[in-house]
């Protein structure tokens, strides 16, 4: 807006306001104003002025990461999911206004917030509802505290149902776990409670993490060091889900989404081989203590420590990452959320049922494939498999 001030004819005159050229350059300038003297007449004074924002209207930032997953400028923003790095300005713009006017609707500004989700605003990377979120879970004292922590924070502003998913997960792990213990040991279950309780802490670890690492999220981490390697960025560039909904300015290759399974495998491997590592030598340690004891015990025999260690993070790294991949990101965010969105509790109660048949099918799988490595002999199988049946 300009206005100009003619000291001949006492004249004040306002130009066209041209909501357009906000998004000029010298919009982004502070307070500025000019006196310009005509060379025609001397005494003719314009007074040039442009108001001056408290929030200073910035050009919306344009993250690359690589249209070939490596990171590498080539033209396609935020993964090179099939958008221009035209459209990924247009979107990170769009979501950056829609966030700060949540932001001023609720009375807030980027001071109120963590400096993580602040600079993610400002980069056009959060939308106006993850803000919505982020305060409503801020309302509770429990929330509230989870979202002190990184990991936790992104995962419940992509789902505020994680924390949920968590209880229900490691809940039916525990009593599973549990049952299969009592049906293996029957009458000696309370003999050798020790033995069962480090086992059920184990699955209960192994669970958590199965939730945890394969969970959708929203990135608040701050871009790679520029020294870092190709694979590094790479990886780091890969969602935590490989099936998970992007948000809008940002957009996932086919490489980076297949670089979130082989991720999230290596670290499923390392939680299965350690969980089942210190779970196995427990056990063994209490057998062998058991036995020094009581000598009719001696028909119990060591686990082997190193081979079910090894095949468990196997089995982890392939079929639950895949199984707990596709439940999260495919039956979960992209089916059952769309459509119960308005009715948290049916679908908290459809994640049970779902979530309970998932451990049920990973029970089914494990003993095929311990069958099928040679861990566990088939006369075992079947004794335990008349057992269950009786």
């Amino acid at each position: 807006m300009a206005a100009s001030f003619t000291a001949s004819n006492h004249a004040l005159s306002f130009a066209r306001f041209n909501l357009n050229h906000l998004s000029h350059p010298e919009s982004s300038l502070p307070f500025t104003k000019s006196l310009r003297t005509s060379p025609a007449a001397a005494s003719t004074n314009s007074l040039s002025w442009r108001p001056k924002f408290n929030h200073p209207l910035k050009r919306p930032v344009l993250v690359f990461s690589g249209g070939d997953g490596f990171g590498g400028g080539n033209g396609h923003s935020s993964g090179g999911g099939g958008g221009g790095g035209e459209g990924g300005e247009q979107g990170s713009g769009g979501n950056r206004e829609e966030a700060i006017l949540a932001l001023a609707e609720m009375g807030r500004g980027l001071e109120s917030v963590p400096k993580d989700l602040a600079a993610a605003i400002e980069s056009g990377k959060i939308t106006a509802p993850i803000v919505e979120r982020y305060f409503e879970l801020e309302k509770s004292p429990l929330f509230r505290w989870l979202l002190q922590f990184g990991g936790f924070k992104e995962r419940l502003l992509a789902d505020d149902l994680f924390l949920a998913k968590v209880f229900i997960e490691c809940g039916v792990g525990m009593f599973t776990k549990t049952a299969a213990e009592y049906e293996r040991r029957r009458e000696n279950f309370f003999k050798e409670l020790e033995i069962v309780f480090a086992d059920v802490v184990m699955a209960i670890i192994a669970d958590f993490m199965l939730v945890y690492l394969p969970a959708p999220t929203v990135s608040l981490r701050p871009p790679i060091s520029v020294n870092a390697g190709a694979f590094a960025k790479f990886f780091y560039s890969c969602p935590e889900n490989a099936f998970q909904v992007a948000l809008g300015g940002t957009s996932y290759s086919f490489l980076q989404r297949i670089g979130a399974i082989v991720r999230n495998g290596v670290k499923l491997f390392a939680v299965g081989t350690t969980s089942s590592l210190v779970g196995t030598v427990v056990t063994n340690a209490l057998i062998n203590t058991r036995k020094a004891v009581d000598k009719s015990s001696d028909e119990v025999e060591n686990v082997p420590v190193l081979a079910t260690s090894v095949a468990y993070g196997v089995y982890m790294a392939v079929s639950s990452n895949l199984r707990y991949q596709i439940l999260a990101g495919v039956i979960e965010q992209r089916i059952f959320e769309p459509l119960l969105h308005q009715h948290k509790l049916i679908l908290s109660a459809v994640c049970f049922a779902v979530r309970t048949g998932n451990t049920f099918l990973g029970s089914l799988l494990w003993v095929d494939y311990a069958r099928w490595i040679g861990l566990q002999k088939a006369q075992e199988v079947e004794k335990q498999e008349s057992h269950s049946v009786a």
